[in-house]
Parts: structure tokens; sequence; C-alpha cells
């Protein structure tokens, strides 16, 4: 089991930068890849960057490639989503996850229900 608990959203004009972190409990942190989605009212929730578990290997949304960055400290369990260049688009509330399952070389494993445990969410305004 592990419990998730986001934190770092808030309202910050376009162009800006936030820091997401996702504080995890449970001794097996360091054995799960882990994930971060948003999701706007009305809308699914979309993926937005993967770390593997040894942190070897971070997958990202096109959407996002190249402004955000996914970083974890297994020694400290959390993972942290570094945000810059922030657009209003990215408005959404931001959920971070964990996944058991190790990543094929072919599928990076993006789709929601792949992850096992789930934050709260924390939400993320960017103003135009």
């Amino acid at each position: 089991q592990v419990q998730l608990v986001e934190s770092g959203g808030g309202l910050v004009q376009a162009g800006g930068s936030l820091r997401l972190s996702c504080a995890a409990s449970g001794r097996t942190f360091s054995s799960y890849a882990m994930g971060w989605f948003r999701q706007t009212p009305g809308k699914e929730r979309n993926f937005v960057a993967r770390i593997s578990s040894n942190t070897l290997r971070t997958t990202y949304a096109n959407s996002v490639k190249g402004r955000f960055t996914i970083s974890r400290d297994n020694a400290k369990n959390t993972v942290v989503l570094q945000m810059n260049s922030l657009k209003p688009e990215d408005t959404a509330v931001y959920y971070c996850a964990a996944d058991q399952t190790v990543a094929s070389l072919t599928y990076p494993r993006t789709m929601p229900n792949e992850y096992e445990f789930w934050g709260q969410g924390t939400q993320v305004t960017v103003s135009s």
C-alpha cells in the first residue's frame, strides 16, 4: 500500500513556474513507478509525466515536453514535478499516482487505469 499526498499547487501567471511535490508513505515506494496526471472539469484524466522506480527512465506527454521535469528521491519518498513556462491550458487538478508494473520499452504505461494508488490532487491555475 502507498498513500500519496500532493502539494505545491496554486495560482501563477502565464510564463511562470510551479513545483509540485508528492509525498508517499510506505516502505515500498522505491519499487513503484510514479506518474503525474491532470484533469479539468468534465474531461478525462490525462497523462503528464512518468518516472521509473530507479529514476533511469522518464516519459512526458507531448504537451509538456521541454517545459516540465519529473524527478524523485527514493530516500525521501517524494516525487516532484517542476513546471516551467506555464500556459493557461496547463490549468487543472494535478494528481500523483503509483504503478507497480515496470513499463516495457515500447509501451510507457500512460493510462490512468494502469496506476494502483492515487493522491487527492492539487489545483494549478495559470492566468493569462
